[in-house]
């Protein structure tokens, strides 16, 4: 199956760097109140961890070494979630150095992770869909969940749809999204997958590859749409969409109108698992 459908496949790729194996575990189990039950009164004590200078911040997220505009709905932009997050800056993690799944940044990703839970979140995200290269490693040495890339939605996708049904996947990079990357995710049945790249439309091109430093976000959301109806125009198997880059949730809605089908991304894998980790009571009458 051929995986690439854009032009742009650049022959320089960040050569592999020597990693040092480190087992060694970091971080410790959320911190929730403890009741201690004395007489009819409920006392409630609190810990924190030494280091930690605030609170409340659930979902951690690495971010890369990028300089964009972070719009309403783009992972790295706060207002995007109805709770709050803690934002980590990975040192030197480039969108070139993403793209070509430069093992050799693994140390610096594997810090930042730390300095997060160091704070208290309880899970952890990050903001690239190629981050997925680092996922099996960073989970097996954290305690918190790891949850690095948007692509781990699409086993469940899968799933949820009738065994001859297809996902249709909206990439940065269709060249670097290959079956090495879709492994490292549990993502086998490559012959399920519909992928179109965007690193040949113009505007995206600009504004997330080449950081610029302007977005026009009219200009992009027709580049969206576009890539969107060509998927499912392609193959009418296609059921559902997935958005892999943290730069596209702000365009999901435009593109559902277009398709008139669900469309999964960056924010809605950040939803899911905040639901899991941050449990909320329920009130009502039956």
């Amino acid at each position: 199956m051929e995986l690439g459908h854009g032009r742009y496949c650049p022959d320089s790729r960040v050569k592999p760097g020597n990693e040092e194996e480190d087992k060694q575990k970091i971080g410790s189990k959320p911190l929730n109140p403890r009741p201690l039950q004395q007489g009819k009164a409920t006392q409630v004590i609190y810990k924190t961890r030494k280091g930690q200078v605030s609170s409340g911040e659930p979902i951690g997220i690495l971010l890369l070494d990028t300089a964009v505009p972070f719009i309403p709905g783009d992972v790295a932009n706060a207002t995007t979630y109805d709770f709050p997050v803690r934002f980590q800056k990975v040192e030197g993690y480039t969108v070139a150095r993403a793209l070509g799944k430069d093992p050799a940044i693994y140390d610096a990703l594997k810090a930042a992770a730390a300095d997060l839970v160091g704070q208290g979140v309880r899970a952890i995200t990050g903001d690239c869909g190629f981050m997925a290269f680092h996922q099996e490693r960073l989970a097996d040495e954290l305690e918190v969940p790891v949850f690095l890339s948007s692509l781990l939605q699409i086993p469940f996708m899968l799933s949820i749809f009738g065994a001859k049904a297809k996902v249709g996947v909206i990439t940065a990079d269709s060249c670097s999204l290959d079956a090495g990357l879709l492994s490292a995710v549990g993502v086998t049945a490559l012959d399920r997958l519909v992928i179109k790249g965007l690193e040949d439309r113009e505007s995206f091109y600009r504004f997330a590859i080449e950081e610029t430093g302007t977005l026009d976000a009219e200009a992009v959301e027709a580049e969206m749409v576009e890539a969107g109806r060509w998927i499912v125009a392609q193959d009418g198997s296609v059921r559902a969409l997935l958005l892999e880059c943290s730069l596209l949730p702000p365009y999901a809605a435009a593109v559902q109108a277009a398709v008139h089908m669900p469309v999964f991304d960056y924010i809605t894998m950040i939803n899911h698992v905040f639901s899991a980790v941050v449990q909320r009571t329920y009130g009502g009458f039956i």
